[in-house]
């Protein structure tokens, strides 16, 4: 069972995530299929904080004794899946750029050899 306090303590957090959120989308700080993840997790919590029955049910199938340690265990779930997929995100990101990286040098290289090639027979004429 929840207390009256956690209850309260979830709805705030999800409240200010909630407003956060949208205060960073609409400054254009924030990509808004980045701050989906948060939106989506706030309005969990709400929806367990003003129905604790749903937590009391979940907690009971998987065989955890208190609510609260289903929405800990839940939490931390939930932020290890998002750490992965963040950690995805990253790693494509860095052979992207490794990619990019090489390509630009070899352009590089392409011109000063042109650059070269031009200079030289230049220098016969």
């Amino acid at each position: 069972m929840m207390t009256m306090t956690l209850r309260i303590a979830l709805i705030l957090a999800s409240l200010v995530t909630f407003c956060l959120m949208m205060h960073k989308i609409r400054r254009a700080s924030l990509q808004i299929e980045s701050s989906i993840f948060w939106i989506v997790l706030s309005i969990v919590l709400v929806i367990y904080s003003i129905f604790p029955g749903a937590a009391d049910l979940c907690a009971h199938l998987l065989g955890i004794y208190a609510t609260t340690n289903f929405l800990f265990l839940f939490a931390i779930f939930v932020l290890i899946v998002k750490v992965f997929y963040m950690t995805i995100h990253i790693s494509q990101l860095e052979t992207r750029v490794k990619e990019l990286v090489q390509e630009m040098a070899l352009e590089q290289k392409r011109r000063e050899d042109e650059a070269c090639a031009d200079e030289s027979r230049g220098e016969t004429t």
